[in-house]
């Protein structure tokens, strides 16, 4: 077999770079979500809805704008169907 290409060594080289990277940050991810795991069973165990929390997590990282219109669509669609 050939002797590798210096370019080749690099590009080798660069892309171990990167899966170690994105390795490393899978890995954060994982211990990431484990911690938000704690988080909502220690909620729980306390007597909070934890249903209710993801969606008040989910509604503070949207617009103001946006969850207005959405809770005015809603309201209409009650009241059409005689909620």
């Amino acid at each position: 077999m050939s002797e590798m290409s210096e370019s080749t060594r690099v590009a080798a080289a660069e892309l171990r770079q990167f899966i170690e990277r994105c390795e490393r940050l899978e890995a954060e991810k994982r211990d990431l979500a484990d911690q938000l795991k704690e988080v909502m069973a220690e909620a729980k165990g306390r007597g909070y809805d934890t249903k209710v929390m993801r969606k008040l997590i989910a509604l503070r990282k949207r617009d103001e704008n946006d969850i207005a219109e959405e809770e005015a669509v809603l309201e209409l669609y009650k009241e059409a169907l005689g909620m």
